[in-house]
């Protein structure tokens, strides 16, 4: 059994390994850069969408807010994308509104490495003193949902009436320089596509760590029924609290991804219906897979383009539908779907008989005795 184990490992690793190289080696020289870049973005998006079924698909936590985390990891990087040309200075949007100084909490992303703790620091530490009020209390379903709605509420609320500290509802943009590179040029912009590529395999990885063995049984078990894991003298509070942390900087890694690979974060990231995207990603994928995750993100992702690209008038009718389908038609998602119907549809197809979960040689001896 274990061996059988280790091979099922050694494949998904080797799986793995090719589409990474797919996507670093042969996606550039297929696509164009436009493409390539909105490859990159959606692929971005992508790790927030891990993040999600991990709290959702395994731990059964809805969170209607993740795009408050996605914002503040853009806007993390965003801010030190805005000082990273300037030496001393301020950015040129302070300047328009009379800011005579830099803010005290603008000074930290002069340094690129402060800032890349900040992209998953900020996210996870909000979402671990949220997570802890809100768990501690017991509060969870659509109770927990709504609460993570309200944040979103007065974060964006927030962001977009700050026009000082960060320009309001135009958000941080016009983004210059990293480390002395252009952030618009064609070269720069697919090593951002290749780190966000690298990022991804990596969030996959731990999410396929977190939910195998003793810690994913616990995870799947207080999605399936809370009471009774208290009971057996665990307490889920704990364990909530670091899941949704861990997921919260997933989104953060993402939007500072996402962020660079646009040119652009602004408080839009942050409202209601970007929030809900994420979730329908989720659902069209195949909650509790991780790889329903990504291919849902890509599949709704691409298919926006598509349709806003065919039907400028009338594409959010076939997002809306596409929707109503998963949720009425295979509410188990793509993934699901496949695994569970997918599968034996194709074995009758191609002749084969279809598989039961019984003793190995039940069928069989079935079969002799109607023979007899």
């Amino acid at each position: 059994m274990r061996k059988k184990g280790g091979q099922l490992v050694l494949i998904e690793v080797g799986v793995v390994v090719a589409i990474a190289l797919i996507l670093i080696l042969v996606m550039p020289a297929v696509l164009s850069g436009f493409r390539l870049t909105l490859l990159g973005r959606f692929l971005a998006l992508a790790i927030a969408a891990l993040g999600i079924d991990l709290i959702w698909g395994y731990t059964g936590m809805l969170s209607l807010g993740h795009g408050v985390f996605f914002a503040l990891g853009g806007y993390a990087l965003g801010m030190h994308l805005q000082l990273a040309p300037l030496n001393d200075g301020l950015p040129e949007f302070m300047s328009l509104y009379g800011v005579t100084e830099l803010p005290w909490f603008w000074q930290p992303f002069y340094s690129l490495g402060l800032t890349a703790l900040a992209v998953v620091i900020i996210p996870a530490i909000l979402a671990a003193i949220l997570g802890y009020l809100v768990f501690r209390n017991r509060i969870r379903g659509v109770y927990f949902s709504i609460l993570t709605q309200a944040a979103t509420i007065v974060f964006f609320n927030f962001f977009n009436g700050q026009q000082k500290l960060f320009n309001g509802t135009n958000g941080l943009t016009n983004f210059k320089t990293i480390l002395g590179a252009t952030v618009s040029d064609s070269k720069t912009q697919v090593v951002f596509y290749t780190l966000t590529v690298l990022f991804l395999v990596a969030s996959y990885v731990l999410c396929r760590w977190l939910t195998k063995d003793r810690f994913g049984r616990l995870l799947i078990a207080i999605r399936d029924d809370e009471s009774r894991v208290r009971f057996s003298g665990y307490n889920p509070t704990g364990y909530k609290v670091i899941v949704f942390a861990i997921s919260a900087a997933l989104a953060g890694i993402a939007g500072a991804l996402f962020t660079i690979q646009t040119g652009l974060i602004s408080p839009k990231a942050m409202d209601i219906a970007f929030s809900i995207e994420m979730v329908i990603w989720v659902a069209v994928g195949g909650r509790a897979t991780l790889v329903g995750a990504i291919l849902g993100t890509l599949v709704v992702n691409f298919g926006k383009t598509f349709l806003s690209e065919k039907y400028p008038d009338s594409w959010l009718f076939f997002q809306g539908a596409l929707f109503l389908i998963v949720v009425t038609v295979l509410p188990d998602g793509l993934i699901g779907w496949l695994r569970y119907q997918g599968l034996d549809r194709m074995r009758s197809l191609l002749g084969f008989r279809k598989q039961v979960a019984t003793y190995p040689s039940l069928e069989a001896e079935i079969s002799t005795q109607n023979d007899e």
